[in-house]
């Protein structure tokens, strides 16, 4: 393949960056970088009223924070800039006004009303609701009549009205649509903006982009879109359509679904790189049966040969495993500094705290973190080596503190405890165990209630990697806090 490829995320910014538009811009710079292509990144905000900055940005932190790094576009620049439609409107008109010229576009005067009440009148009959172009041949003094009106127009593109526009998609095949159902399409709004089946084209073209790959659900503007590149005389580009990204029940992916968007998922505790590596294999097949991708595999592998046809169902389950693993995986000290902001939310440290005690978290987390699926939940779970235990898991007190030698069994460990000089593992393991033996009881009755006194709860690390970690002051402190709150709660 030469290296003449150049493909485009193109997000209109109305709201944050979802999962299947992370995918999108994901599947692009993955065909881009396996081809030694160029990745644009160009902002579609001809939606005035709903295009927000915040937007924008929230877009292109995600993106960084995804490590999805564009090569054009905002921030970036490059020869075919602005990258911004809002700044384009220049480049948009000239185009317009050579269509108007050339016969090839109209001015149409029809109201919102009007049309409204012709799409209903086309319904009742059992037609198909299509704008009927009763402007595409009016006189100069017809157009004069509604501007003295002062109506208001758009400019519409002439659209054939015989035969049918061809897809050849590289995902699903050839796509036939009869052109007897497409409408002349507006190419102005009456605000004077273009819309977006125009002016991405004009953008596409000027831009050089080469493959549009996009989601399914704009198959349906392509035919308009092919039938504007003709128009205008512009060569077409290649189209592939990703499959739809669907619930769990087969439902179109929302709000009730859970997290949705790129920063919800961040916020979670979602590792950038487990939801990269999710992202590839939603819709998209390797070789193998592997599925922990990096980036650097997953463009070494990618090509859309190998993108389903059929919708691909989001599970969370999925991405939490896979989080899982790279929360395992990856380098500790990077784990310890991704959990910190959480720790530092939930108020279990401050800010002067992490910058002081980084190697001792970072040992909370490394016997921590293969039990944690997320950083948030990592952060609850090692809560306890940095706050006093407020209070008791009920089913652990239930089960451990209500047994008549509980607290007891508490004060002769911490006596114990205390008078150790080589406060190790084995040392501690040692001098608890031996309480037990001397007693005929299993070990088990000393190891739970120390767990629940010294923690909170009754699972977690291994018990003496917890104790050793502790200290033996706060192990002590806690076992004889918890046997005298078992003694009140007796009595």
């Amino acid at each position: 393949m030469s290296n003449n490829v150049r493909v485009r995320f193109a997000p209109s910014p109305t709201g944050s960056l979802h999962i299947g538009g992370a995918r999108t811009a994901l599947f692009n710079l993955l065909y881009a970088r396996h081809n030694n292509g160029v990745f644009v990144l160009r902002i579609e905000d001809t939606d005035t009223e709903r295009s927000t900055e915040e937007s924008v940005n929230q877009i292109i932190r995600s993106l960084k924070w995804l490590g999805l790094d564009w090569d054009e576009g905002p921030e970036k620049g490059g020869p075919f800039g602005p990258y911004f439609q809002s700044k384009r409107l220049d480049i948009y008109k000239k185009e317009v006004d050579r269509l108007l010229a050339e016969g090839k576009a109209y001015y149409c005067y029809c109201t919102p009303e009007e049309l409204a009440e012709r799409r209903e009148a086309a319904l009742k009959a059992g037609r198909p609701p299509r704008y009927d172009g009763r402007c595409r041949n009016l006189t100069p003094e017809e157009r004069k009549k509604f501007e003295d009106e002062g109506r208001a127009y758009t400019i519409r593109l002439k659209m054939p009205e015989k035969g049918q526009t061809v897809v050849e998609d590289l995902i699903r095949g050839t796509v036939v649509f009869d052109n007897s159902t497409l409408d002349d399409l507006i190419i102005v709004k009456s605000n004077g903006i273009p819309t977006y089946n125009f002016a991405c084209v004009v953008d596409d073209n000027a831009m050089k982009i080469s493959h549009v790959i996009r989601a399914e659900e704009h198959l349906s503007n392509t035919p308009k879109q092919i039938q504007t590149y003709l128009a205008l005389g512009y060569k077409l580009p290649q189209f592939a359509h990703l499959p739809m990204i669907l619930a769990p029940d087969r439902s179109k992916l929302s709000k009730r679904h859970g997290a949705t968007s790129v920063e919800e998922f961040r916020d979670q505790g979602y590792l950038a790189q487990a939801i990269i590596n999710y992202l590839t294999l939603l819709g998209w097949s390797p070789e193998g049966t592997e599925e922990i991708f990096g980036m650097d595999k997953a463009i070494k592998e990618f090509t859309l040969e190998r993108v389903n046809k059929t919708a691909a169902i989001y599970d969370v389950k999925k991405l939490a495993w896979i989080n899982g693993h790279y929360m395992r995986e990856l380098d500790l000290d990077y784990i310890t500094e991704q959990t910190i902001p959480f720790m530092i939310n939930k108020g279990i440290i401050t800010e002067e705290y992490a910058k002081n005690n980084f190697e001792y978290i970072k040992k909370t987390v490394e016997i921590s973190r293969d039990r944690a699926k997320t950083l948030d939940e990592l952060a609850d779970g090692i809560a306890f080596f940095f706050k006093d235990i407020t209070e008791y898991d009920e089913k652990g007190v239930r089960k451990h503190f209500t047994k008549e030698n509980a607290a007891k069994l508490l004060m002769l460990g911490a006596e114990a405890l205390e008078k150790l000089e080589d406060f190790t593992h084995d040392k501690t393991e040692e001098a608890l165990r031996s309480i037990t033996d001397e007693m005929g009881l299993k070990a088990s009755e000393i190891i739970h209630p120390t767990r629940l006194a010294i923690t909170g709860r009754t699972v977690g690390p291994g018990l003496f990697d917890i104790i050793v970690l502790l200290g033996k002051e706060k192990t002590v402190e806690r076992m004889r806090k918890a046997a005298e709150w078992i003694s009140n709660k007796s009595n």
